[in-house]
């Protein structure tokens, strides 16, 4: 008896980044199926899984995880897709109720596998990654990647847009007030700024801002 592709929803507050996600698993789809791809809405279909993005989000362990479904009685389990892997945050979201937690790093061929552990009952933990990844340019897809950012420039750069401070933006993605500084440095230089309004305004015209868009469909 053949094996039911995996069906799976794609959730982040960014339409770029799901949609980007989604074609990394498409040469997949014997295994896995994107039936959903959500930007700031909850999982409306029956699905196996909610692959949770975590760019510009701020960690895991702080979201609603139960609140990236639209309901609670589908039985759908979470994997989150994080740069920060660090081990206490991992324990913290898997006791909060996610199946999955996945470095970054990971190509989409390990996801798929990753997904299948999931959908077979076993919890999946980041192995073997080094952090400072989130400076690589990788095969996923993001605001300003196109400009020459890095995926943690554009996640810095994605928060300056949604109006958080250099403190918040610390809190939120574990980092040191000088590493943010020097993240923003080397985003305003890349998109040419100067200012902070200049960044938020910049961020406003191209993409940086969150969506809200739910998309019902494979990808094809």
């Amino acid at each position: 008896m053949s094996v039911q592709p995996i069906r799976v929803a794609v959730a982040n507050d960014y339409e770029l980044v799901v949609a980007g996600l989604a074609a990394m698993l498409a040469p997949f789809g014997e295994q896995v199926e994107v039936v959903e791809m959500d930007s700031g809405l909850p999982v409306a279909s029956e699905v196996d899984v909610v692959l949770f993005d975590t760019f510009a989000q701020g960690e895991a362990e702080h979201v609603d995880l139960d609140g990236l479904l639209d309901r609670q009685d589908t039985g759908a389990k979470v994997v989150v897709y994080s740069w920060n892997t660090d081990p206490d945050v991992v324990d913290r979201t898997l006791r909060r109720g996610a199946a999955g937690y996945l470095h970054k790093a990971v190509g989409a061929e390990e996801i798929v596998a990753a997904l299948e552990k999931v959908r077979d009952g076993d919890v999946v933990r980041p192995d073997g990654h080094a952090e400072g990844a989130p400076d690589l340019l990788t095969d996923g897809a993001w605001p300003g990647k196109e400009q020459g950012l890095s995926p943690r420039e554009s996640e810095i750069l994605a928060l300056i847009t949604q109006g958080l401070s250099n403190q918040e933006i610390a809190e939120r993605t574990y980092l040191s007030i000088n590493s943010i500084k020097t993240y923003i440095r080397t985003a305003y230089r890349k998109v040419g700024v100067t200012r902070r309004a200049q960044a938020v305004g910049w961020g406003m015209s191209h993409g940086f801002a969150p969506d809200k868009v739910r998309r019902v469909a494979s990808v094809d």
